[in-house]
């Protein structure tokens, strides 16, 4: 559909020939439109006006009915978001410093990066935790300007140690369950000691016989310090509710760790586990206490039956004597 500009040179003029009235005043003969006090002047005038009138308004509704709008050069082009400037293997920037950039440094801190004990999930080897230098740049970049960096290698030792025992007791959890909640059940009815060195015991087995371990990998791992999880949040409320009963003593961090596991079947799925980190009274010598709450998210019903067969079997069994039983029959064998 077309639109049909009015162009004021093609508009009909008046022929200066044409008879007029008798009253009509004289028309010179250069004229083009006729003089204001013809009524005819007046007439085309109002033509004119309609026809601009409906011409603006059908370009008007013409813009309006468009479903597409040019943007404006004017707009800002988008930013990239925070999120997508972060590594989405632990949620940390991409790249961090390796260098003493900070003014406010006081000594030289260790450029070395320690190999950890936990397999990636790509196969690439183990994951590496950051140098003592990265640790404190990494501090700096999220606000933690008053970081003494004297105490960042003392820093980055505990990080490192807390790191692997939250990979020891997933591995735990692994050796349960990665077989499937029967076997894990079986296990785990005859409390927790027993279940522990029935799933070593079956680790070995497995060894000999020359089957392919089943050792879950890290895939991927954040930080959500500013996220109690809910069974953080309910002890929390305990302690408000019974004070003398339940310590106030909210975890310090929190992290959500996410395991490949691996079936002897060769199948694999993804497992996420979360991890509370609690600080305890120091040693008498002065060295700090930490306690790490590690268990599987209830992201699906699997995930709840195992924890509940984990703590459930052990409470059951305990309850119905059965750590009584297993001590007397430790001292009939040793008469």
């Amino acid at each position: 559909m077309g639109w049909f500009w009015v162009d004021k040179s093609a508009i009909a003029q008046p022929n200066p020939s044409q008879a007029l009235p008798p009253s009509h005043p004289p028309l010179p003969r250069d004229a083009a439109e006729p003089p204001p006090a013809c009524p005819m002047h007046n007439s085309l005038a109002r033509d004119s006006n309609k026809e601009t009138a409906a011409l603006s308004s059908a370009a008007a509704s013409t813009q309006s009915a468009c479903p597409y709008n040019p943007p404006s050069s004017s707009e800002p082009t988008p930013t990239p978001s925070y999120i997508s400037k972060l590594n989405p293997l632990n949620y940390m920037p991409t790249s961090i410093s390796n260098t003493r950039d900070a003014a406010e440094q006081s000594v030289a801190l260790p450029l070395s990066r320690e190999p950890s004990t936990i397999p990636r999930g790509d196969g690439s080897g183990n994951w590496e935790y950051p140098s003592p230098q990265q640790m404190y740049n990494a501090m700096l970049r999220k606000g933690y300007t008053d970081t003494p960096a004297e105490h960042v290698e003392s820093m980055v030792a505990v990080h490192n140690f807390l790191n692997e025992g939250a990979w020891e007791e997933i591995k735990g959890w692994e050796g349960l369950f990665a077989q499937g909640i029967g076997r894990g059940w079986e296990w785990c009815k005859n409390g927790e000691d027993h279940a522990m060195r029935s799933a070593q015991l079956e680790a070995l087995r497995r060894e000999r016989r020359g089957e392919a371990a089943a050792d879950p990998k890290l895939l991927r791992f954040m930080g959500r310090p500013n996220e109690p999880t809910p069974k953080a949040r309910m002890l929390s409320f305990m302690a408000w509710l019974y004070p003398s009963q339940f310590p106030d003593n909210p975890p310090f961090d929190r992290h959500d760790w996410f395991v490949q596991r691996q079936a002897p079947g060769g199948a694999t799925r993804e497992v996420r586990y979360v991890i509370d980190y609690y600080s305890g009274p120091p040693e008498p010598t002065g060295e700090p206490v930490f306690y790490l709450d590690v268990r599987p998210a209830v992201d699906s019903p699997t995930a709840a039956c195992e924890r509940l067969a984990r703590w459930g079997g052990d409470v059951w069994y305990r309850a119905s004597g059965g750590s009584v039983r297993e001590e007397l029959e430790r001292r009939g064998r040793g008469r």
